[in-house]
């Protein structure tokens, strides 16, 4: 590989007894903070071409324009091509020896050369050390998605143990997202499922609580949870709060490795209070020490000399990459989770693995070690660099024998097998895509299906569901829901609930990416939101709707005013005779309805995508419907808020007592004024 390649790879790429549960455009000096690191500021100053510098110059040449305004310091470039679309972002020791090498336009790989060939300008951020310029290409790489980094796909935030400290009896739950509550944090977990069961364990173990503060706060005897021997019952005083302190400090030992003092320490209590003859004591120690066993033997391979640790190993086969990672904390595997990282078919193992590492870590704890299967390009810088974002020492290795060798080797073989899975299931919906493309006659296999489908209960809570299926199965980040809001739709008109989806789905489309296909972004998971994952279209190629002719030629009225009914192809699905699967007649505009032979693999496909957006619909129309059954009058009130809804709540007992109180009783409400008490009285006396 030339020197020139060589420099130039990228690198970055949670019973009525029981408890309910920066922008970088400003051509000016600036301080630039990592969105999601600790305190770790640049110094950064970026440079763009002066006007006329490279006009209608792209490739090699408009990078020569600014290679003599750059420093010879450490820092981040971004190639951008003539549209502003960020092609590539990258880190470099000296941001000019670095750019030099893409002005000579001397490459040895196709990649580097079309990247360079894009560019039509590029931006810098120069930084005080290389470190610094590794975290904000990591940065960098997460928010703008370059085409030709290696791209990270992570969808979802990993779980967590959360031990609170905002409440004199602090309680365990499980935690996903920000860490906005006070308390002690304890993961990652590869899942949910890990995280409840470990819980659950813990429970068992140190009788901690895991109900909110306020069925804490209303409780005048012990839960079911103090009957099973779950909690220790601080609630209702069955404990003290020092002891109850005791039992939360031996439960942080835990999480935190020093497990075999913890139970030292049980173990040591239960022959004392046998020798004291107090069986029943001792018993419960007995008890918890046997919890304790259960959470460090039932969650797999849990290694002898691996404290804490993350394993990453990875695979390559058939242009993709799998990247297997397993959490061990506490001496304790707390899960694994595969990643499917997008990177160029020509990177190497231990390329594509570096760039991951670096935004792996740019928004999650880091552990004090790392093991690999794979050495990494700069394996000192990088463990230097997560080093200064964790404020203590990372090590990173790459075990060559012993139990470490194993771990890796396991993580390995799961990569492997990972993979082949995803390459058998990506080759079948290959298959799929193609016979659903001939069978309805389109012109090539679809990228993007969405489907869409009512549910509702004699016209209440009505809800539009929209899945979405693509080459690689159902993509559930794209899924969307619909509160159904016209006032003007006859309650039950399945007719009128379609065309309002199908007005506001593709409406906000047009305007959002325009009537042509666009690669969209990731926007959040709001409804109506119709931005899709990255390199994923935003426009469908096909949509497919739950119903007959009636329901076609609605939709279909509300594409040709959108101007779009060319654009999209729309196809019914009606349920056939007596309502049997096997049954469907399909209708395409231009064609008569039809049918598909029962045991078609096409046929099988659409009622799997049919059956996904009746369990979506429902599932969305049964949240709306829960949360309106306990949605309290005192919530239509303009002006109340929590805060004095639960002190009217405490004072009368209901709501209902509420609405009955005379506005004298009203004002004797800590926190309601004459005025509040004035909107509460008036709300419930309108006539």
């Amino acid at each position: 590989m030339s020197p020139v390649d060589q420099k130039h790879r990228p690198r970055s790429g949670a019973a009525d007894d029981l408890p309910p549960e920066v922008d970088l455009e400003d051509e000016a000096a600036e301080e630039i903070v990592a969105p999601s690191g600790p305190d770790v500021a640049f110094t950064a100053i970026d440079w763009a071409p002066h006007a006329g510098d490279a006009d209608g110059m792209v490739g090699a040449e408009v990078i020569q324009t600014l290679v003599k305004r750059l420093p010879n310091a450490p820092g981040v470039y971004r190639m951008m091509n003539a549209a502003g679309d960020v092609l590539y972002v990258g880190k470099a020791r000296s941001l000019k020896k670095r750019v030099t090498n893409y002005a000579q336009g001397r490459f040895h790989t196709s990649r580097i050369g079309r990247m360079v060939r894009e560019t039509a300008t590029m931006e810098f951020v120069v930084t005080r050390t290389e470190i610094e310029a590794l975290l904000l290409e990591a940065n960098l790489i997460k928010r703008l998605r370059p085409r030709f980094n290696v791209l990270m796909r992570d969808d979802k935030s990993f779980p967590y143990i959360l031990l609170t400290g905002d409440h004199v009896s602090p309680g365990i739950y499980k935690h996903r997202g920000a860490r906005s509550r006070k308390g002690d944090y304890f993961g990652p977990f590869a899942s949910a499922g890990a995280v409840g069961r470990t819980i659950n364990s813990l429970q068992r173990a140190f009788l901690l609580r895991s109900c909110t503060n306020s069925f804490y706060e209303n409780r005048t005897r012990p839960c079911l949870l103090y009957q099973i021997k779950r909690c220790a019952g601080p609630c209702t005083g069955e404990i003290s709060h020092t002891d109850y302190a005791v039992l939360v400090a031996e439960a942080k030992d835990f999480l935190s490795g020093r497990s075999q003092k913890v139970k030292t320490e049980i173990s040591a209590a239960m022959q004392q209070a046998s020798e004291n003859l107090d069986f029943e004591r001792a018993a419960i120690y007995r008890d918890r020490l046997a919890a304790l066993s259960h959470v460090q033997s039932h969650q797999g391979i849990n290694p002898q000399t691996v404290e804490e640790a993350d394993v990453f190993a990875i695979h390559q086969e058939g242009g993709q990459v799998c990247i297997q990672v397993f959490f061990f904390r506490t001496g304790q595997n707390w899960g694994n989770r595969a990643y499917f990282p997008k990177a160029d078919p020509a990177l190497e193992a231990a390329e594509v693995l570096g760039s991951f590492l670096a935004q792996f870590y740019d928004d999650k704890p880091t552990p004090r070690a790392m093991l690999l299967s794979h050495a990494v390009e700069e394996q000192e810088l990088l463990a230097e660099a997560l080093s200064t974002r964790a404020g203590r020492k990372v090590s990173i290795s790459v075990p060559q024998r012993g139990e470490k060798k194993d771990l890796t080797g396991n993580a390995l073989q799961n990569a492997r097998e990972a993979l082949g899975r995803r390459l058998a299931e990506t080759s079948t919906q290959a298959r799929l895509l193609t016979g659903f493309a001939e069978t309805f006659g389109l012109a090539k296999p679809p990228v993007r299906i969405e489907v869409y489908d009512n549910s509702h209960i004699m016209g209440t809570n009505a809800v539009g569901a929209m899945v979405v299926a693509g080459p690689e199965g159902f993509v559930k980040n794209q899924y969307r829901k619909f509160n159904i809001r016209s006032t003007e739709i006859t309650p039950g008109d399945d007719f009128g609930m379609m065309r309002e989806v199908m007005e506001r789905r593709f409406s906000r489309l047009l305007k959002e990416h325009g009537d042509t296909p666009q690669i969209a972004g990731t926007e959040g998971e709001a409804e109506d939101d119709i931005e899709g994952a990255s390199g994923f279209p935003a426009w469908p190629d096909v949509i497919l709707i739950d119903g007959g002719q009636g329901q076609m030629t609605a939709v279909r009225k509300i594409l040709a005013d959108l101007g779009i009914e060319d654009r999209v192809v729309a196809i019914g699905i009606a349920k056939g005779q007596d309502r049997d699967a096997g049954r469907e007649r399909f209708f395409v505009r231009g064609r008569d309805s039809f049918s598909l032979p029962v045991r078609d693999p096409v046929l099988y496909f659409v009622q799997r995508l049919r059956d996904e957006v009746h369990r979506f619909a429902i599932g969305s129309h049964r949240a709306r419907r829960k949360k309106e059954m306990v949605k309290s009058p005192l919530d239509e009130i303009s002006g109340i808020g929590p805060g004095r809804k639960r002190a009217l709540l405490m004072h009368f007992g209901t709501a209902k007592a509420v609405s009955r109180a005379a506005m004298e009783d009203l004002v004797k409400v800590d926190g309601i004024s004459e005025q509040v008490a004035k909107l509460v009285y008036n709300h419930f006396h309108e006539s």
